[in-house]
């Protein structure tokens, strides 16, 4: 129904904003890899969406990428697992590292996602092998410690794991940390 919003982001209170969109202000919950990604109050941002309709509440969820977007729905359809849960999922993995729980089967990584014990964590390795997209569970391969220095620098800085992965393939195999970052930086901008 509400597929995206485009507007000015009048407040931000984790995890929820308040994005002002013609003089209607939405209130859109978002996972917290999106909320640190926004820009700050007053400035414009476009947020692709998902409206969940309940008996006693209509609640918006904002996603920066489709494939955040993609994997909540994916979560939502599990038995067990509701919009609150497929938030908190992706707050506490990136959509690279759910997939990559996924395809390695690593029930521990999920465990320590807050509000998701045992059980839940080995049902949602079974329902979705094989459903989430494949090219985001290769894990970057690092070619030496400075790439990995690298590469840990670019996601602090915000990146995802695949535009991190994708700017470290295109440097020399030899490059220094600090020019490393500055090149990676350059090719992502």
């Amino acid at each position: 129904m509400i597929g995206r919003l485009t507007g000015v982001i009048a407040e931000k209170s984790p995890p929820q904003i308040l994005i002002d969109v013609q003089g209607v202000g939405y209130e859109v919950d978002v996972p917290m890899s999106t909320f640190y990604n926004l820009p700050g109050l007053g400035e414009r941002a476009s947020l692709l969406t998902h409206l969940s309709i309940r008996e006693d509440a209509h609640v918006l969820f904002g996603f920066l990428s489709a494939e955040e977007r993609s994997t909540f729905r994916q979560l939502i359809k599990i038995s067990g697992v509701g919009p609150k849960m497929a938030l908190s999922l992706l707050s506490g993995l990136s959509v690279g590292e759910l997939a990559q729980a996924v395809s390695k089967q690593e029930t521990g990584r999920l465990v320590k996602v807050p509000g998701i014990g045992k059980k839940t964590a080995e049902r949602l390795l079974l329902e979705l092998k094989g459903k989430l997209g494949p090219d985001l569970a290769l894990p970057v391969s690092v070619a030496n410690d400075a790439h990995g220095d690298i590469l840990q620098a670019l996601i602090a800085l915000g990146y995802s794991d695949k535009e991190a992965g994708l700017a470290l393939k295109s440097l020399p195999a030899e490059i220094g940390v600090s020019e490393g970052i500055k090149l990676a930086m350059k090719k992502l901008t």
